[in-house]
């Protein structure tokens, strides 16, 4: 196999040339006159008046912010599956489909040729900030495996298809990448997930592998798998030439203990990716915990809204060349898919403004406050880890909910279901709750005064579950592997109620 590490190398320091004298703030407002001046003609050009814009101010002024619901209401679902001209020039070929990590409500994300380059261009940047990182890399001397969802699509209409975005991306990625990827399309248009790992851990030790991407809960299972039938007792045993594992999805700070074990403590890159059914929005280019880098270049553009405003009818709507440090955001994009002010769902945080990099701090809807407590992911993710350490013990997965006062002078609370990797004992259980407790008040004003002497909420409580029991409880709701993620906040009483039931019988 041609080794095109070389290549990437000699992109790579053109790319890095470029980025270091990019304005992101010129280059965004570009990006963004560029998209109106597209879509021009479309129907929704049409009706927000393109043709007048000419600066970040004029849009603004022409297009509000809309949820997907918006767009689909008004614009896709009529139209569905032959969305032509509505709101990007052409037929949109391909629908992400997606849900709502708390609920089972379908989406249909459109997925144009001009989002299959920009998804390239953003997946290219993670590659060369790789060999940046690492001038002696041969990722391509070998292979990447992507355990992602099923490249099985569904037939919408003649040339519309609908599926997976893991499988639109492997089935839409340039040719030169596809000889370097395994599993073969014959593998990958697997969707039972069981069978895809059990045939994929025994296939991948035929592979050259470099580099390995997925969700970080799958790629545990995938990886215990592979572990089991090789008798090994790490990964690097197995993949003796392992470069990368490329993450993204779910917050890594409670996997990397478990990952770094499973890597012998060598210098494989562990790389965060920020992709979206929307668009990919940011890559790692520094060591973990500096953040992700914004690819402000490539079709997308973004605006900011402080997350304390979003239910505001005039919200302040920041971008690129006046956002602030250390404020919490939802994130809005409009995209070369036909995306315009789309309020994603997200929320971040910057910690750089001068090469704009970020954290994702949780989702819009993922704020537990059934009180008035208004935890954010973030801290509730942060308050997990402080007080995993300090009873030295690590947890694999967890959610958390809220339980309602069922008699008069009673309070309310959280319920936090957690997979320890261990047996938890008592004491333990206890002084976990207590730090636990003590660290969303030390992160959270509005927690604190409503724990202020138990008054107006009681104490977290903790139910320990054993290993498997997430995973079970995704497969019995359908949602086992590809691209499902475990929730961590839920505030749809209903799902949480399952969660509870199906994790006190099976205990």
């Amino acid at each position: 196999m041609l080794n095109f590490t070389t290549f990437l190398k000699f992109y790579a320091k053109y790319r890095n040339n470029k980025l270091s004298k990019l304005n992101s703030a010129l280059e965004q407002e570009k990006q963004l006159l560029k998209l109106v001046k597209i879509a021009e003609k479309t129907k929704f050009g049409i009706d927000h008046n393109f043709s007048s814009i000419k600066s970040v101010k004029d849009y603004q002024n022409n297009v509000p912010l809309r949820t997907y619901e918006d767009f689909w209401i008004n614009y896709w679902k009529k139209h569905f599956p032959r969305v032509s001209n509505i709101t990007w020039p052409g037929t949109v070929p391909f629908f992400a489909v997606t849900s709502g990590t708390t609920s089972g409500n379908k989406k249909y994300i459109p997925y144009t040729k001009e989002m299959a380059k920009s998804n390239s261009k953003a997946g290219l940047d993670m590659l060369i900030h790789h060999v940046t990182n690492k001038p002696n890399s041969k990722l391509f001397s070998g292979k990447t495996c992507f355990l992602g969802g099923s490249t099985n699509y569904v037939k919408e209409a003649e040339g519309i298809f609908s599926g997976d975005l893991s499988g639109i991306s492997i089935k839409t990625m340039p040719w030169w990448a596809k000889k370097r990827t395994f599993p073969d399309e014959n593998l990958a248009i697997l969707s039972d997930w069981e069978e895809k790992i059990e045939k994929f851990s025994n296939l991948i030790l035929k592979e050259d592998i470099r580099a390995i991407s997925g969700v970080p809960a799958w790629l545990l299972i995938f990886f215990d798998k592979i572990l089991e039938n090789t008798g090994s007792n790490n990964l690097i045993e197995v993949f003796p030439k392992l470069e990368m594992i490329i993450h993204g999805g779910v917050n890594f700070t409670s996997y990397r203990k478990r990952f770094l074990e499973l890597l012998d403590n060598s210098d494989v890159d562990l790389r965060e990716v920020y992709p979206a059914s929307e668009g990919f929005i940011a890559t790692a280019d520094r060591k973990y915990g500096e953040g992700l880098r914004m690819v402000l270049d490539h079709g997308i553009f973004y605006e900011f809204i402080p997350f304390n405003e979003l239910e505001k009818e005039n919200p302040t709507r920041h971008w690129i060349k006046n956002v602030e440090l250390g404020v919490n955001y939802a994130i809005v994009l409009t995209s070369c898919a036909g995306c315009w002010s789309y309020i994603l769902g997200d929320t971040v945080e910057f910690i750089d403004i001068k090469t704009h990099r970020l954290k994702i701090t949780g989702r819009t809807s993922y704020c537990l406050s059934a009180f008035g407590e208004h935890l954010i992911a973030d801290e509730i993710e942060d308050a997990m880890n402080v007080a995993s350490s300090s009873i030295n013990i690590n947890f694999s997965d967890y959610s958390v909910g809220s339980i309602f006062p069922e008699k008069k002078n009673d309070l309310g609370g959280h319920i936090y279901v957690v997979e320890f990797d261990r047996e938890i004992k008592t004491n333990e259980k206890e002084l976990f709750a207590k730090e636990l407790d003590k660290r969303l008040s030390e992160r959270n004003e509005d927690y604190e005064s409503h724990r202020s002497a138990g008054f107006g909420l009681k104490a977290p409580q903790i139910l320990a579950v054993g290993n498997g029991t997430f995973s079970n409880w995704m497969k019995k709701r359908g949602k086992y592997g590809g691209q499902h993620k475990v929730p961590r906040i839920i505030t749809k009483q209903e799902l949480f109620e399952d969660l509870l039931t199906f994790a006190r019988l099976n205990r």
